[in-house]
Parts: structure tokens; C-alpha cells; sequence
């Protein structure tokens, strides 16, 4: 999301969105998605919301190759008046905000190798499409992401954006949803990857904890490995409340002078899920 660059590179457009170029994708490009979609769209079958599925269905995303933005645009402006655009990297906060809140949702064009089939850094064209603009489909899911949009720029100016930055990870990027007895992945860097696919709901290690929107702010996060904690929200339509009737300005003060919750911590008040061991991020330290 973040990025040290304030000027868009030569052949950006002001607002840092570039065209897809999607005559340009190698055959070999297609095909690096189309295994990719393939592999997540069958294990995510009964572990994923059912709203992230039906957003593959009505986008029509099971057509072979990667998916060319002005049709899927098309695709998705009739469904929640949203589209999706091309950058050419990471862009500023403040600009991936301003998208955001015009209901535009920023993708990277490139792919990753077949190298890197199971891991990359940086997002991807697979990350941002497969594992975002599937819910982009669902009415409620798309408002939160315009309120979330319109909460950033004025978190910007506030100098709270580390704050609010951890609403997203923890949602957007890495949330799990309560639907009846079961916990199902909604969360886009879970959903677009295989590991993590299975990770944030079948492992004992991480604590999966009731989301809390306080809690969770004063909360770090792991960029550079599997989650040690997960929230799981209730449902799409209490995230999306939670986020329209909060006045944050208040709250980035009040949490100013509080300090971080330990990322493996469990509080007295928190609502357990699970009570992670832990094992897995211990491991890793270990070794």
C-alpha cells in the first residue's frame, strides 16, 4: 500500500494509474494464473465465505488467463458501481486511500514467476484480483472498503495511518468471518495464498480472537510470515457498522497514549476462539 515515491513514474497517469497492457501477457503469464486459480478455487471449496465465491461467479473470473480489467470493470461497476485500475507499483497511502474512497480499487498488472508460485513479496496481479475483487461484488463488503477509503484520507490528516492501517490488515488482508458454528477466510492475502489458505483455519498455532475494533488497533501485525493472531468479525454487515458509527478522531487519541498489545498476547476480555499455541511463529524463532 505504502511507497516511498510522491511523483507518478513516466508514463503514469496523475493519479498513478497506468494501462493494463493486456495484449502484452505471455502465454506463459495466462498460465501462471490459470494454475493459481485453479489451485486456490478448489481448496477454498467450504473454507472460504460464501460472498467470495458468488463475487467468482458474478465476475465470471473462472475464464482462463488473467482478467482484463475494462471487462471485469464492466462486470463489476453493474454489480456495486466499483472498477478496477492498473498501477504500475506500490502507490502512497494517501492516493490508495483517495481510490478507494471513489470506489476504485488499485491492482498491480505484472505476475509472479512460476518460482514463485507459493510465495511473493510484493503483491501481485493474482493477489489483488483473485484475492480482492471477488468481494468488491458484494454490496455491503464494497461500501466497507468506500467508508475504510474515506477513513484513510481523513486519518492522513490526523498522522493516525499506522492506526488505521491495522483495521485493514486485520480485515481486508487477513480476516475471518463467523458464519454459524464454523469460521470461514474472507480476508484477501489468506484467500490468494495456499499455505495461509490452510494455516489460518486448520492450525493450532494462532489465536483467532472476536474482533474487536480497539483491541485490534493497538495490535502489530506479522509482514513477513503467517499471522500469530486472527480477528474474526461476526458479519460483513457489523464490520461495515462498526466502521460508519465510530468516530475515529477520538479514538486515534485516545489510543495515543496507549501502548501495543504483545502480537500473541490473549486479554482477559478478548472473545477466544482458538488459543493458539503459538507453536509455528516459536519454531520459526527458534530456527
Amino acid at each position: 500500500m505504502a511507497s516511498i515515491h510522491t511523483d507518478p513514474p513516466a508514463g503514469a497517469a496523475p493519479d498513478w494509474t497506468v494501462p493494463q497492457d493486456w495484449d502484452c501477457y505471455s502465454p506463459a503469464e495466462h498460465a501462471v494464473w490459470d494454475r493459481l486459480f485453479a489451485r486456490q478455487a478448489r481448496m477454498l471449496q467450504g473454507r472460504v465465505a460464501p460472498e467470495f465465491l458468488a463475487g467468482l461467479d458474478i465476475l465470471r473470473m473462472e475464464r482462463p488467463g488473467i482478467p482484463n480489467f475494462e471487462e471485469l470493470s464492466e462486470r463489476l461497476m453493474r454489480a456495486t458501481g466499483w472498477q478496477v485500475v492498473a498501477v504500475p507499483g506500490l502507490v502512497s497511502d494517501r492516493l490508495f486511500f483517495e481510490h478507494l474512497a471513489n470506489r476504485r480499487f488499485v491492482a498491480g498488472r505484472f505476475i509472479r514467476s512460476v518460482g514463485q508460485i507459493d510465495y511473493l513479496q510484493e503483491p501481485d496481479v493474482f493477489h489483488d484480483v483473485f484475492g480482492h475483487v471477488p468481494l468488491l461484488a458484494n454490496p455491503i463488503f464494497a461500501d466497507y472498503m468506500q467508508a475504510y477509503g474515506e477513513g484513510g484520507v481523513r486519518a492522513d490528516g490526523l498522522g493516525a495511518i499506522d492506526r488505521l492501517a491495522r483495521l485493514y490488515w486485520y480485515t481486508v488482508e487477513f480476516g475471518l468471518i463467523r458464519q454459524g458454528d464454523d469460521l470461514k477466510l474472507y480476508g484477501s492475502g489468506i484467500v490468494s495464498s495456499h499455505g495461509e489458505s490452510l494455516f489460518a483455519l486448520d492450525d493450532p498455532s494462532p489465536n483467532r480472537l472476536g474482533f474487536d475494533l480497539r483491541r485490534l488497533m493497538r495490535t502489530p501485525y506479522r509482514i513477513d510470515d503467517y499471522q500469530q493472531t486472527y480477528f474474526v468479525i461476526d458479519s460483513f454487515e457489523d464490520l461495515l457498522r462498526q466502521t460508519v458509527e465510530t468516530d475515529f478522531a477520538p479514538l486515534y487519541a485516545e489510543l495515543d497514549g496507549e501502548p501495543d498489545i504483545a502480537i500473541d498476547a490473549i486479554l482477559p476480555s478478548d472473545h477466544v476462539f482458538t488459543r493458539g499455541t503459538q507453536a509455528y511463529a516459536l519454531g520459526r524463532r527458534a530456527s
